[in-house]
């Protein structure tokens, strides 16, 4: 896979990572996968290129984070480990989590995602949400502790505005930004802006559209029980049947380079600049191969021109 590189250190990453988040019991989650097939899954992934692996303590309620540590404990020199702290579990069937930014549970969050991810050092973690009841000056300097300690190695922030970056770098650098980021959820531009400037990497969570840009969900598509998708706005049957727009205009692009609408709505995200490596999620071989292929597609500035006047997505009350 082509690399692209990680500012702070020079150290070259493949272009394109896996969101791990699929693999736990959690938001998008097979009822029938298990933790052999995900194991299996994480190792091809990195036998094909695969560097960076997105994780966080929430996802599965910590069940993410120990997969990966038994499945690639004796790999752990070949991954780029980035975690989340920020946000806890209150009810892990229904979903529904609190922010909490304190220090001490900041701290408590790191060591038991070392733990269970086997690691002395975790390469990257997240703020995962900032918490409108801690300053946050007290959380970014709490893990700002923890790399001084060499538990962290760089930091990052997911789901911020400019400004909180910039008040977050004055006291540690941002290594990272982590925003939703595809086609159809263009508002996180002016953040990719500022990591381009700043020497961060951004890393775009669900670059396929929480997977309505694959092209294979329709109108008339049902969703397992417990999948979020059920209760998201775009997601209505008369928001999907809208939305078929943003899919005629990569099914266009995709048919010029013989590739799925998948792969060119995750070389559209690659294009915003090279300093930007997605992590999309699958719990499918296949589909893990073909995001991995869309890091070898060099999109024309018609395919850019034309992906980029792809109408905005619609939302609906659910």
């Amino acid at each position: 896979m082509r690399t692209r590189t990680f500012p702070p250190t020079g150290r070259p990453l493949g272009a394109v990572g896996l969101g791990c988040s699929a693999l736990s019991p959690w938001m998008y989650a097979r009822p029938d996968l298990d933790d052999t097939e995900a194991a299996a899954l994480l190792h091809t992934a990195v036998d094909r290129g695969v560097t960076c692996l997105d994780t966080a303590g929430v996802y599965g309620e910590g069940h993410n984070e120990s997969l990966i540590g038994r499945a690639l404990s004796a790999r752990r020199h070949e991954v780029f480990l980035a975690t989340k702290a920020g946000f806890v579990v209150d009810d892990l069937a229904a979903m529904t989590l609190h922010r909490d930014g304190r220090p001490a549970q900041l701290r408590a969050a790191v060591e038991a995602s070392l733990r269970r991810l086997r690691t002395d050092t975790v390469d990257l973690c997240y703020l995962h949400r900032i918490d409108p009841d801690v300053p946050l000056e007290d959380s970014w300097g709490a893990l700002a502790a923890l790399v001084r300690q060499g538990k962290i190695g760089h930091l990052g922030l997911s789901d911020v505005r400019v400004r909180d970056a910039e008040r977050a770098h004055r006291i540690h650098p941002v290594a990272a930004v982590q925003s939703e980021l595809s086609l159809w959820a263009r508002q996180s531009m002016p953040i990719v802006r500022w990591c381009a400037r700043n020497g961060a990497v951004f890393a775009p969570y669900a670059p396929l559209g929480r997977g309505f840009l694959t092209g294979t969900i329709t109108p008339r598509t049902d969703f397992a029980p417990g999948d979020v998708r059920a209760r998201h706005p775009r997601f209505t049957r008369r928001a999907r049947a809208a939305n078929e727009r943003i899919l005629t205009v990569l099914r266009t692009v995709a048919a010029r380079h013989a590739a799925t609408p998948a792969q060119i709505a995750l070389a559209w995200t690659l294009a915003q600049g090279p300093h930007v490596i997605p992590v999309p999620s699958t719990t499918r071989l296949r589909h893990l191969h073909d995001n991995i292929a869309a890091a070898a597609l060099d999109l024309t500035a018609q395919d850019l021109a034309d992906l980029g006047g792809a109408p905005a997505a619609v939302e609906d009350a659910c």
